[in-house]
């Protein structure tokens, strides 16, 4: 007899089907509201990964995988705000300094909600944030280029990298205040709904307690790795969402070729993310990076093809998926994603 399902994953297709998927157009054209924030936090699915001693769930990673390839599939903009919620989550689990009291279970619990800025960390040698000490706790100084979530966030995890190639990380209020001025949302081809906005940091001051980890350059690259290069679940979730879309076109012979493949990559990859040393078989997960980008893209235009005209309507889904996938190529980019990803569209 099968075993029953994680009871998050029957929350997340509850939500997913009863709330994100019959607004996901509406929310494409305006901006997630509150309320859908609050369903994920009544549901428990902000606390996903988070140790249960905190009020998380402590679920398994097939289990989180699963829960984001859901909720991208139903609505991409509510995924691509919650997903920045769980590095924070993880990073306080895995920290021993004092912060992590203060924050880890109301963040576990989905009382707060919390946002990334740390990804321009990756543009190593420019360093568009600078951390410096300053009266016992860090100054931050120039431009997060991308921050997802504001006005929705209560607290962002924030970096900079200090003259001696040290990246600091510290919690913020996620608010303009001295030192922090957000720009205008920024207006996208897709997620605009994701209530995205660049930082100006000038002198924002964070005492020494809000911070959550102070590691090595090198060191945060060589443990960053593997995030880039395995392939995202929502990758999974946008392309599976569009193959129902297909069928429900009709197009059953050819939904069942592409799933059929699709479910093949995924297990590979799946298989991988779960390797005991993340940072091996880096070529292999590239490979199977832009395979699952080549599937993706398949089954979101094959539901445009299907749909016809009509598939260019802002109502209809498939236009929508078709444009969450292109988001989805880049987001999270790096030079050796980019690089692979190019390499393999040059090979077609």
């Amino acid at each position: 007899m099968a075993a029953a399902p994680h009871p998050l994953l029957t929350a997340a297709r509850t939500l997913a089907r009863d709330l994100l998927a019959p607004n996901a157009e509406r929310v494409d054209r305006e901006s997630v509201p509150a309320g859908h924030i609050e369903a994920l936090r009544r549901s428990g699915l902000l606390g996903v990964g988070a140790p249960r001693e905190y009020g998380g769930a402590g679920a398994p990673d097939a289990v989180v995988r699963e829960v984001q390839e859901i909720l991208a599939g139903a609505c991409c903009s509510t995924w691509f705000v919650q997903t920045q919620h769980h590095s924070p989550v993880r990073m306080l689990a895995a920290s021993r300094l004092p912060v992590r009291e203060r924050l880890l279970r109301p963040l576990a619990t989905g009382k707060l909600l919390a946002g990334i800025a740390f990804a321009h960390v990756r543009a190593f040698p420019r360093v568009p944030v600078r951390a410096t000490a300053d009266r016992g706790g860090w100054r931050f100084d120039g431009t997060v280029p991308w921050y997802t979530g504001w006005g929705l966030n209560d607290v962002m995890l924030l970096a900079g990298v200090s003259d001696a190639e040290e990246v600091v990380f510290a919690f913020a209020e996620a608010r303009e205040q001295p030192g922090l001025r957000p720009s205008p949302p920024m207006r996208l081809a897709a997620l605009t709904a994701a209530r995205t906005v660049s930082l100006e940091l000038d002198g924002l001051w964070l005492p020494g307690e809000s911070v959550v980890l102070r590691t090595p350059r090198e060191e945060f690259a060589r443990v960053d790795l593997p995030r880039g290069t395995n392939a995202s679940p929502a990758v999974f979730g946008v392309a599976r969402a569009a193959l129902d879309v297909l069928e429900e076109a009709g197009e059953g012979e050819t939904a069942r070729v592409l799933r059929s493949r699709l479910e093949e990559v995924r297990g590979r990859v799946y298989e991988l993310a779960a390797h005991p040393v993340p940072h091996e078989r880096i070529a292999e997960r590239l490979e199977l990076k832009t395979r699952a980008y080549d599937l993706m893209r398949a089954a979101t235009t094959a539901a445009v093809v299907a749909g016809g005209g009509r598939a260019m309507g802002l109502d209809s889904p498939a236009q929508r998926l078709a444009r969450e996938g292109l988001f989805l190529l880049v987001q999270g980019q790096t030079t050796d994603v980019r690089r692979a990803h190019l390499d393999a569209l040059a090979r077609i």
